[in-house]
C-alpha cells in the first residue's frame, strides 16, 4: 500500500444516508484522502440521476475537507486505479453485508492485488439505515429526516410531495 493511501468509497448513493456519511467520516480518520465514488448500477432503477446523486453527495460531504466526489463507471478496481486510489472502503451493517462484501473484496483482490479493501462499521444507531428504506419511507409520505442529510430530505420532499 502507498505511504499516503487514497481511499475510495464506492456506491450508488441513491440517496446518500447518514449511515453513508458516518462511513465517510470514519474513513477520513483512517486515510488522508477519501473519494466518494458515485456509481451507476446496471441492475438498479435509480430514483435520482447520476448527476443528482453526485450533487447531493457533494453537498452532504462539503464540510469534510479531505473528501472528494467523483463518478465511477465500469469495474470497481479499474475505477479506483483511474482515481488514483489504493484502498476501497466498504460499509458493513450486518453479517449478510459482510458475507457479500467479503466475496466482492476477494474478487477485487484477484483482479487487482494492489488494491486493498477495508470494512468500516457505522455507528450502531445507523446500521438499520439503507437507501432502499429511505426511498420507501419517502414514497409513502413518511419523515426521512432521521436517516438522511437535510439536502437529501429536501430533495425527497420535492420528489414525493405530500397531498
Amino acid at each position: 500500500m502507498a505511504s499516503s493511501p487514497h481511499a475510495v468509497f464506492p456506491g450508488t448513493f441513491d440517496p446518500i444516508t447518514l449511515g453513508h456519511l458516518d462511513v465517510v467520516r470514519r474513513a477520513t480518520a483512517l486515510f488522508p484522502r477519501v473519494t466518494v465514488a458515485v456509481a451507476q448500477h446496471h441492475a438498479k432503477n435509480h430514483l435520482f440521476s447520476a448527476e443528482e446523486r453526485m450533487e447531493l453527495v457533494r453537498e452532504a460531504v462539503a464540510p469534510l475537507e479531505t473528501v472528494e466526489v467523483a463518478a465511477l463507471d465500469g469495474l470497481l478496481v479499474e475505477g479506483v486505479k483511474r482515481l488514483g486510489g489504493s484502498v476501497v472502503v466498504r460499509g458493513v451493517r450486518s453479517a449478510a453485508d459482510l458475507d457479500y462484501e467479503r466475496q466482492m473484496a476477494l474478487t477485487n483482490r484477484a483482479l487487482s492485488p494492489a488494491i486493498e479493501t477495508v470494512f468500516v462499521i457505522p455507528a450502531p444507531e445507523l446500521t438499520h439505515v439503507s437507501s432502499t428504506l429511505v426511498r420507501q419511507i419517502a414514497a409513502l409520505g413518511g419523515d426521512v429526516t432521521p436517516f438522511v442529510p437535510h439536502c437529501v430530505a429536501r430533495r425527497l420532499a420535492e420528489r414525493f410531495p405530500k397531498p
